[in-house]
């Protein structure tokens, strides 16, 4: 019984992480260096992370995004840039 609770529980958090996890593409609307955000043209917003180049972020960019869902803000783990 024990290792059915285990397998169960693991398998609930294993679904609960990934259901916080989304990706996105869009055009960069805006964007903001002191706050660390960037906005799509969809209207959300998404919290850049320390390690992103924000100088490279140009309103009028296609992104493609994953981002996770922390404390209520989209924080962006990965995105692709145009080449």
């Amino acid at each position: 019984m024990r290792i059915l609770f285990s397998v169960i529980a693991a398998a609930t958090l294993l679904a609960a992480g990934s259901a916080f996890a989304g990706q996105t593409e869009g055009l960069i609307k805006k964007v903001d260096k002191d706050a660390m955000t960037l906005t799509l043209d969809d209207g959300k917003s998404y919290k850049l992370n320390a390690e992103m180049d924000v100088d490279s972020l140009k309103p009028g960019m296609d992104v493609v995004i994953a981002y996770d869902v922390t404390d209520g803000q989209n924080v962006i783990t990965d995105m692709e840039l145009p080449e």
